[in-house]
């Protein structure tokens, strides 16, 4: 995983194009870290966790910060790389990018097949309740290939545009439950009256921590999936115009877009509405948009739902077909996968991903999209993106060790570099514990081995492959070379010290 990343592939162009702007990223970074899950899903961690919920993503959101910036750090320190398989290739050995790359790749696809299920079964259906599910479906990965197959600038615009629904719906969802806090809005509920007040997370339902400790274990494991996609602007780094000042940017913006999105939501929704009123079935968007008096409440927040799930599958089929050409140039995947079109767009990994993505008409048809299944498949993607997460680290620490000279001439430094790796692994082996404590996560836990197994298996008969034996000995060669520069920078810097 050496110079021959920018080899010419096969048949096309010599690199993908360098078009994203850093409007176009700084929208990615927000779809990325704002999930169909805070819509649809912030139902069910509210009444599972009470307001405590806020505590889980504000933790979760600060762990992932971290993980962001590693990430950032090792993405600048070299300009070949094009993504975290890359880093982690060069850093850990040709095995880290394998399984790095296909793992990233089977997290994308798993999450697409969800949302494509979710879209046809629930958003589409809401309108359109005697349709084929077959049929939205189909439209929707057709679309999605269409519009990302011109050129990376039409995944750009559509992500753009799709984070700008999501944000425009959270700013008036706040802004409402302001209104309504401000004037002292009373409404009936099931089990009493209620007013509008900041007061509610701590004097209702048994205070912030009314879902007791369990709750709160429970919250981490629905919300973490929430979080999938936020390290998405390290897969668009070989894309993005001036990476040195737009990536850092992107990142950084992290936390105060968790604390708004995020925070600032649940805090608005727990405050107008007592948390023990809200239903895992009902989103409460709906639910406080419905009290300001919007009749058409449900029909605003389907739309959103509808685009925030679009946005994702977007993102998946982006992301999937740009490490599948990573892992191609590499001689990890099989060489058609290299082509690029005119317009530097990859488009027969491009298709793969769309291939793929049909999956999900085999799983509505066969009825494994029930509640049950879209659980345990939300746990593998969860835990698939946590292992790409844990790498990024692993990678970060031995770079630190390897190459202290990059990371002091770094204009990107990690914050608390030297521990906070090992804090965050730490929080990961904790979800893993969370994970064991549901039926149905547990499933997924169980089954996620498999596809670990499957990787090691083709990593195993790929080392055969010569093309493969070529990037494991250039990558020695360039790890000797390394080696000996770190050794000859710290020579110079003890002579200097003397």
């Amino acid at each position: 995983m050496t110079s021959h990343h920018n080899a010419p592939a096969e048949g096309g162009t010599e690199e993908l194009s360098r078009s994203l702007t850093n409007r176009h990223i700084q929208l990615i970074a927000i779809g990325g870290a704002i999930g169909t899950g805070l819509f649809m899903g912030s139902g069910k961690t509210i009444s599972v966790a009470g307001p405590s919920v806020i505590l889980v993503y504000m933790i979760i959101g600060f762990m992932l910060y971290f993980v962001m910036r590693a990430m950032g750090e090792l993405l600048l320190s070299r300009s070949g790389y094009r993504n975290f398989a890359d880093f982690a290739g060069d850093i850990l050995g040709p095995w880290a990018a394998f399984f790095t790359g296909w793992t990233y790749w089977f997290c994308w696809i798993v999450t697409g097949v969800a949302d494509v299920i979710v879209i046809a079964s629930v958003y589409i259906k809401f309108w359109l309740p005697t349709i084929p599910l077959w049929i939205p479906a189909l439209v929707v990965i057709a679309l999605l290939i269409v519009l990302n197959l011109p050129s990376v600038k039409g995944f750009g615009e559509t992500e753009f545009w799709f984070a700008m629904i999501k944000i425009v719906a959270i700013v008036a969802l706040i802004v409402i439950g302001l209104i309504l806090i401000f004037t002292g809005f009373t409404h009936n509920y099931a089990n009493g009256t209620a007013t509008a007040s900041f007061m509610n997370l701590f004097t209702t339902g048994g205070g912030f921590f009314g879902g007791e400790f369990m709750g709160f274990v429970m919250g981490f494991q629905i919300a973490v999936f929430a979080f999938v996609g936020i390290e998405l602007v390290g897969t668009a780094a070989a894309e993005t115009k001036n990476p040195e000042h737009n990536l850092p940017k992107a990142v950084n913006a992290i936390p105060i877009r968790i604390l708004l999105f995020y925070v600032g939501s649940l805090v608005i929704l727990m405050s107008v509405v007592p948390w023990q009123n809200f239903s895992k079935d009902e989103s409460p968007f709906v639910m406080l948009f419905s009290l300001a008096g919007l009749g058409a409440a449900a029909h605003i927040v389907n739309l959103v739902v509808l685009t925030s799930a679009l946005s994702s599958a977007n993102s998946g089929i982006y992301s999937t077909s740009r490490m599948v050409y990573a892992l191609a140039t590499d001689g990890d995947a099989p060489r058609p996968f290299a082509k690029l079109t005119g317009r530097k767009v990859p488009r027969n990994a491009l298709f793969l991903s769309g291939v793929f993505l049909l999956s999900s008409i085999v799983l509505m048809v066969f009825g494994l999209d029930k509640s049950t299944g879209f659980s345990i498949v939300t746990t593998i993607s969860s835990l698939c993106f946590m292992f790409v997460w844990t790498i990024i680290l692993i990678s970060y620490l031995v770079y630190r060790k390897r190459r202290p000279m990059d990371h002091e001439t770094s204009k990107f430094k990690m914050p608390g570099g030297l521990f906070m790796p090992y804090l965050v692994m730490a929080f990961f082996a904790f979800l893993l514990w969370a994970f064991t404590r549901d039926p149905d996560t547990l499933a997924g836990l169980i089954a996620t081995p498999i596809w670990f197994a499957l990787v090691g298996i083709g990593y195993l008969v790929l080392r055969r492959n010569p093309a493969h034996q070529a990037a494991r000995a250039a990558h020695l060669a360039k790890v000797a070379d390394e080696q000996a520069n770190a050794r000859a920078w710290q020579d110079q810097q003890l002579n200097a010290s003397r």
